[in-house]
């Protein structure tokens, strides 16, 4: 895979197959604009997770992981998978996991 082109996924479009391993693909109903807002969230919490990490900071690599936690759910990555929620439980799943990047990012 390059950064041209999407991974590959599985038939069923659940996941997405990076290095020969399967992982969960974003929730494909997210609007493109929120999606990258909300992949904009995970790289800044991975890049903090790297920077606590490296000083050493236990409490700061705490808050980042869950920040990326956070944004992964929101995308539809980890929790309840995506497929098995009704449209208004994903829609309000985004809507609020962005809503709570935004109000941390503020602060």
């Amino acid at each position: 895979m390059n950064a041209h082109q999407p991974p590959e996924t599985t038939p069923d479009g659940h996941h997405v197959i990076i290095g020969g391993r399967k992982w969960r693909a974003t929730d494909p109903s997210i609007p493109e604009e929120i999606a990258a807002r909300l992949r904009h969230h995970l790289m800044s919490a991975r890049r903090a997770v790297r920077s606590a990490t490296t000083a050493g900071d236990a409490t700061a690599e705490k808050a980042a992981r869950a920040r990326v936690h956070q944004a992964k759910v929101a995308l539809g990555e980890r929790g309840t998978p995506w497929w098995d929620q009704p449209e208004e439980e994903r829609r309000r799943r985004w809507e609020q996991g962005l809503a709570r990047l935004d109000s941390e990012a503020r602060s």
